[in-house]
């Protein structure tokens, strides 16, 4: 169990128990690439010759802030499963590789080593450790936020993630946001902003202490800027360019796509209700996050914009339509 769930009937434990005990489902999606555990692909890392001090300062640095945050217990390093040596020609890696991240019903991450994949050694080490490192810290506030499981059809369905919510019924608390819109008002992509601004602050005060420099070739200026978050907007409009695999030009497009989607709207959003207030509703929105209560977020709002504000700005208006027959 992940330190902040909620399990409803032994048939749902049961389901999920079963669930955390095989990750071939999720190393199947990806047939290309060979999967290790983390602590062990960073022990083949540092057997050839590879410094991974900068990713472990940046562990504990990601345990102390996650500690302030109510999180007291970190995503085991073990259920990180790191892809590489592949045998697809060209395979490119990173945070941004498609199909990755954090499972919750398996409780596991599956992430790929930043970087062309043919190898079992990154090579760029110092942008495949803060890529990692970034890919951690952001999944173990997902690890680690709360969560209720209940029984729908015989499956374990998740109806909390955080502060955001889903009925039994299939009605979400929040609608997706309009395309290409620079704000948002979904719950979802904030908390996945928030998880993110979260770990590239970790990442980038942890590339900082190390002295990793942004490198000058386009492609890892890219990856530098993304992972310590600190791409520009000429960085998230204009192409890149430059010489690359079919894969890593993708993997650029894909990195952009995020931070105008996710990023770039989270920003927005703290701008929008947080004037120079924007670290402080920050921190009170994660710390929602992780006990999954929405109180003191819900006064912060309030003392601001008035009465109501968090359900004014983020519920829909289908969440409590009813959609059971109850006369029958």
């Amino acid at each position: 169990m992940a330190p902040n769930e909620t399990v409803v009937g032994i048939q749902v434990l049961q389901a999920l128990a079963a669930l955390r005990a095989d990750s071939s489902e999720l190393t199947a999606q990806h047939p290309d690439h060979a999967f290790r555990p983390a602590p062990e692909c960073l022990a083949q890392w540092q057997a050839a010759g590879l410094d991974t001090t900068a990713f472990r300062n940046g562990l504990h640095a990601a345990r102390e802030r996650y500690a302030e945050l109510g999180l007291s217990q970190m995503m085991p390093l073990e259920r990180v499963l790191v892809g590489a040596e592949s045998v697809r020609s060209g395979a490119f890696g990173g945070f941004h590789h498609p199909d990755q991240g954090y499972r919750h019903l398996q409780m596991i991450a599956v992430v790929t080593m930043y970087g062309p994949m043919e190898r079992d050694t990154p090579e760029r080490p110092e942008l495949a450790l803060l890529d990692l490192l970034r890919a951690y810290a952001h999944d173990c506030l997902h690890y680690g936020s709360r969560r209720r499981y209940v029984d729908v059809g015989g499956k374990p369905t998740r109806t909390q993630y955080g502060i955001n919510f889903r009925r039994p019924t299939g009605q979400t608390y929040s609608a997706a946001d309009p395309q290409g819109t620079p704000h948002t008002r979904n719950l979802g992509v904030a908390m996945e902003g928030a998880c993110d601004r979260e770990a590239r602050r970790i990442t980038r005060e942890t590339a900082a202490r190390a002295g990793f420099n942004e490198p000058d070739d386009v492609f890892g200026r890219f990856a530098f800027r993304d992972t310590t978050g600190t791409l520009s907007a000429e960085d998230v409009m204009t192409d890149p360019g430059g010489e690359g695999s079919d894969e890593a030009v993708r993997y650029v497009g894909a990195l952009r796509r995020y931070e105008t989607g996710v990023n770039r709207r989270y920003a927005v959003f703290l701008a929008e209700f947080a004037p120079g207030e924007e670290d402080d509703l920050h921190r009170v929105l994660l710390t929602a996050v992780v006990s999954g209560d929405t109180r003191d977020l819900g006064v912060w709002l309030d003392a601001r914009h008035g009465p109501g504000t968090f359900a004014a700005v983020f519920q829909t208006s289908a969440y409590f339509t009813p959609t059971l027959d109850l006369s029958a």
